[in-house]
């Protein structure tokens, strides 16, 4: 350069300033820890979206007249928290855990990153990203699961399995049959005894999903020529007579009956309902043997059989049935079971039997009882009532509102006008329904008389029945409806006024739905994107109602989520004595500390299990008892890999993301329950309690042990434990910990409607 040209540029930058600055170098790329990864995670699930929106641009200041902009330096790089990148993070554990939450985030958009996730080089975490996208359940992305079938890991065929059966990809079936095959005569599967939950070896594993997915493929074809080598099965392990009876096919019912002879308790129990559900009448002799007062066979069985044989409309089971009804020693939940098959069976033996219990100090037994007289002879029901004072329970009076609509109307109807004045609110929704089925002349004016009840349960089955019958006027009076309930805690009169606004038509629902999109709970939003999706197809409602409202149980950066230092225990003390299981803290984060908020304010000391299903679940958690209560906000459903098994603990639900506070404890293995419903425990002490729960019976306190203070020492002396408790401690804290690349191993031997029917 020419030594005056030189001279001019630096004079050139010795007058400007700032003008001839050296721009920065950009800073290194930032280290992102497994704790932020993981805080990132668990916001984005919860919130059910796939990233947080960029951070805004740096405003770059104003240049002054005359001067040159001065160099910006470029903003640092950062690692988005986005679950797309996130899954392709160096890190297998991190790259798993993503996976998972593009699931459960259920956004369509989250099939394609997941199906690239399929070719990864970790199995755990292709066998997550199968079972992600069961849970998102988007067809598109069933082609991309079946070469997975063949996949050299055998956890990776069963979960690839697990999800075409969740998203109901009916032409799979003939490729999950012969992965099923494949296993059935293996070495890990032959091994099993019956009653075995879970297995080591992943073949059996893989084995017992792809059964699952064949069920929920009805496809019997595959599943026999599977597991049936002339009409016997080739194991009598459990998953295969969960299988045959679940898919209800009559072909199968040979291999039923091999099956209840096996000597597995779950086995033989869905042997037997199979073999009811299929109504195979000569298969009834069998099943009365199993019918003892005794319950020699076991309370599972038992049940079985009694519910089998009243469906088969056996009669010579009702001898038995009135012996076991009639002996008040007898398992409660065997008595109830035994009144409701003499109901069903209609034989006028059992009437004297049930008409004895109306009398009787259980108030379940009551219930049963009146159901029981009504479906034998109406007759006798009619002249019971004429005898019979107000049931002192609301329950037996709620019921009793429920049958009143099989009587005639000239019987029925005086009664239900009478019980709408009744004191507790709790009885009216089944007074209304039944007015409803009836059709009484002035239900119009009724239902619209009790919109204004202070119960939002009472206008919620106002609401229901309106959007039923839809007399003038009654679009304009469930909008009201909808915009009064804005101010109830609960949520039910709310979904209840959209879902009948919805079957007026687009014209009377669309902008109360529209309204809905932005409802301060989660669950409405969802259930009104649901209904304006399905009156105008073209709509996209799904983006308008994301991200979640409110802000999360446990803050999504709390060490008590990202790295938990212990196992809480819970510790459900009850009038038959205390059930102990341990939370799912790393599988299930927010339902737990969710579940261990409320038992630290004391919300589950003395209510009621309002629901018992001997063989099935135990409910309780509701503070109304009538299956309507809940602690006025809703958390998200937290689905995982973790199946139902004897003593699973799980989150009850009214549809998705509505938990709560209701929650239910499984009696056997309920694989239909399996990535529906959230596992967030299992009992590890007390699960003959669990069997002796019978309906009414309280909760006395609920207590939590974190592993600190008095309280674990205590509960440690009380249950006469010799062993210290630093190892307890210590081997909680080593199973809570994330330190591979999978968070709860498998092999742990605490690993693992609905609620609302079996």
């Amino acid at each position: 350069m020419d030594r005056s040209l030189r001279v001019i540029a630096v004079a050139g930058c010795l007058v400007g300033t700032t003008a001839c600055a050296t721009v920065p170098p950009p800073p290194p790329p930032p280290v992102i820890s497994f704790e932020q990864k993981m805080a990132w995670m668990l916001e984005l699930e919860d919130r059910r979206i796939l990233r947080l929106p960029p951070p805004p641009e740096p405003e770059v200041p104003p240049v002054q007249e005359g001067r040159r902009r001065p160099p910006v330096a470029p903003p640092p790089p950062t690692s988005s928290p986005d679950l797309s990148v996130l899954v392709r993070d160096p890190e297998p554990r991190i790259r798993r855990r993503a996976a998972l939450a593009i699931g459960r985030v259920r956004l369509a958009e989250g099939v394609a990153p997941l199906v690239a996730t399929l070719a990864d080089v970790d199995p755990e975490v292709r066998a997550m990203a199968a079972f992600a996208l069961g849970l998102v359940g988007d067809r598109s992305g069933e082609s991309a699961l079946l070469p997975l079938l063949a996949d050299e890991a055998p956890l990776v065929r069963g979960r690839a399995a697990e999800a075409l059966g969740l998203m109901d990809a009916r032409t799979a079936a003939e490729p999950v049959g012969r992965m099923v095959a494949e296993y059935a005569r293996s070495a890990p599967v032959l091994a099993m005894q019956p009653d075995e939950q879970t297995s080591p070896a992943p073949e059996a594993e893989a084995f017992k999903l792809g059964l699952f997915a064949l069920v929920r493929l009805r496809a019997y074809e595959p599943l026999a020529a599977a597991v049936l080598e002339e009409d016997r099965p080739v194991t009598v392990w459990w998953p295969v007579a969960y299988a045959l009876q679940r898919i209800g096919d009559k072909r199968a019912v040979p291999a039923l009956r091999h099956l209840l002879d096996a000597s597995g308790r779950y086995t033989r129990a869905f042997a037997a309902r199979g073999l009811g559900a299929t109504r195979d009448e000569p298969s009834a002799e069998a099943l009365l043997r199993l019918l003892t007062p005794s319950g020699h066979a076991g309370l599972e069985v038992t049940v079985a059989a009694v519910r089998a044989l009243a469906q088969i409309q056996a009669p010579a089971a009702v001898k038995p049935l009135t012996a076991i009804v009639s002996d008040p020693a007898v398992d409660p939940n065997l008595r109830l079971e035994a009144v409701a098959a003499l109901g069903a069976l209609r034989d006028r033996d059992g009437l004297p039997y049930a008409l004895d219990l109306l009398a009787d100090r259980s108030p379940a037994l009551r219930t049963a009882a009146l159901r029981a007289v009504a479906a034998i002879d109406q007759e006798s029901l009619i002249f019971a009532l004429a005898t019979m004072d107000p049931d002192p329970d609301w329950r037996v009076r709620a019921a009793l509102a429920a049958l009143l609509a099989e009587l005639p109307p000239e019987i029925a109807v005086p009664r239900l006008r009478s019980m709408l004045g009744d004191q507790d609110r709790r009885v009216i929704p089944p007074v209304l329904s039944s007015l409803g089925r009836l059709a009484v002349s002035d239900l119009a004016s009724i239902l619209f008389d009790h919109l204004k009840e202070p119960d939002f349960a009472v206008r919620a089955a106002a609401i229901r029945q309106l959007g039923r019958l839809k007399p003038e006027g009654a679009a304009a009076a469930l909008r009201e409806a909808y915009r009064t309930a804005l101010a109830d805690s609960a949520s039910g009169a709310r979904a209840a006024a959209l879902e009948s606004l919805a079957t007026f038509g687009p014209g009377e629902a669309l902008a109360t739905l529209t309204d809905a999109l932005a409802d301060r709970d989660w669950a409405i939003r969802l259930r009104a994107a649901d209904l304006l999706e399905k009156l105008d197809p073209d709509s996209d409602p799904g983006s308008a109602i994301r991200p979640v409202p409110g802000d999360p149980i446990v803050a999504y950066d709390d060490p008590q989520l990202l790295a938990p230092a212990y196992s809480p225990h819970v510790f459900i003390e009850t009038t038959k004595g205390t059930i102990e299981f341990e939370l799912a803290m790393l599988d299930a984060p927010q339902t737990s500390h969710n579940f261990v908020a409320l038992a630290r304010k004391g919300y589950f000391n003395g209510l009621q299990f309002h629901r018992v299903v001997p063989n099935f679940v135990i409910q309780d958690g509701d503070p109304r008892g009538d299956g309507q209560g809940g602690p006025g906000y809703s958390v998200r459903d937290e689905l995982n890999d973790r199946p139902f098994l004897r003593g699973s603990v799980g989150m009850a639900l009214g549809g998705p993301d509505t938990g709560g506070s209701q929650f239910f404890i499984t009696h056997s293995p309920q694989p239909h329950l399996d990535a529906r419903y959230t596992v967030f425990g299992m009992v590890v002490n007390g699960i003959d309690v669990v069997d002796l729960i019978a309906p009414g019976d309280v909760i006395e306190r609920v207590r939590v042990w974190d592993g600190q203070g008095w309280q674990a020492q205590e509960v440690q002396q009380k249950r006469g434990q010799t062993r210290p408790l630093f190892w307890r401690v210590g081997w909680l804290t080593a199973s809570c910990r994330p330190s591979s690349s999978r968070p709860w191993p498998s092999s742990s031997p605490l690993s693992l409607i609905p609620p609302f029917g079996s």
